[in-house]
């Protein structure tokens, strides 16, 4: 049996903070301590899925989320946990790139190619920047090399459920208010829901954001880095090329031919803008 360390796991995939990036650290540690290790997000109790092929690992990381209130489930392989992700609702997806029979990086993009914006936490023993950005690139919404830290783990969770939960709950709470529209797209900010042709949307959180920062600033150019840090923030920097795989996959989502947009453009030679009414969308 594995004992809970609120500082570090050690097994065959051991996490520890000595090899956990300092800045890093710092800023999760700081959002746990912030939040604290106890509070529960929400008033529904929610489930996570788990899928990572090291029963170890599994183990302890359900010991600390029950203790958060979280339900958890596992799937020991890519395709068992593809499986589950797109036949049930889930909270939060907890996905490792090394597994059996498919990889994680492949499970990802099937479930975003299936239209769900659950919230995704890629995790891999893999140091190389490649899987970070591919992961990225495929839709994930953070991720977490190991080794790592249980706390750290924790507080990257909340702050995903945290910001997918204003995506859904507050929607459910808030009157309509400050709505944005552009031709047939239509944006409630209050509410983070988006429709068109009359029918809701289902964006991941950085989708939306990306979508919301661009309609609320229409005519205004953005380079890949300044979206990258107005979007993903700083510890994200350097990944820029996953800014086109997001304008990509939001294209495909919001316009009737995404190799001719209508709403979010290319400016060649620098980024993207969103469309301006004012000038007639060119």
């Amino acid at each position: 049996m594995l004992q809970k360390d609120n500082n570090s796991i050690t097994s065959a995939g051991a996490f520890s903070n000595s090899a956990m990036d300092t800045r890093h650290r710092v800023i999760y540690t700081l959002i746990g301590a912030i939040m604290g290790d106890h509070i529960e997000i929400g008033r529904q109790q929610k489930t996570i899925l788990l899928v990572e092929d090291d029963p170890k690992i599994v183990e302890l990381l359900s010991l600390h989320l029950k203790d958060l209130n979280f339900e958890t489930e596992w799937a020991p392989t890519g395709d068992e946990g593809l499986a589950r992700a797109l036949g049930a609702e889930y909270s939060l997806i907890i996905l490792d790139i090394m597994l059996p029979v498919l990889d994680g990086l492949e499970v990802c993009r099937k479930i975003r190619e299936s239209g769900k914006g659950i919230p995704i936490l890629m995790l891999t023993a893999k140091a190389e920047e490649i899987d970070k950005v591919l992961g990225l690139e495929l839709g994930a919404d953070d991720y977490l090399t190991k080794p790592f830290s249980i706390r750290e783990l924790i507080a990257r969770v909340k702050a995903l459920l945290r910001r997918a939960e204003t995506n859904t709950s507050s929607a459910e709470a808030k009157p309509a208010g400050n709505k944005l529209s552009y031709g047939e797209l239509e944006i409630d900010a209050e509410r983070r829901i988006v429709n068109l042709k009359g029918s809701p949307l289902e964006l991941t959180a950085k989708e939306y954001d990306l979508l919301v920062l661009f309609a609320e600033n229409p005519g205004r150019a953005y380079n890949r880095k300044q979206l990258l840090d107005l979007v993903w923030g700083y510890q994200f920097e350097g990944y820029q090329h996953t800014v086109n795989s997001h304008i990509n996959r939001l294209r495909n989502k919001i316009e009737d031919d995404p190799s001719r947009p209508v709403y979010i453009k290319t400016v060649w030679g620098f980024g993207y803008r969103f469309a301006d009414p004012i000038l007639g969308g060119t």
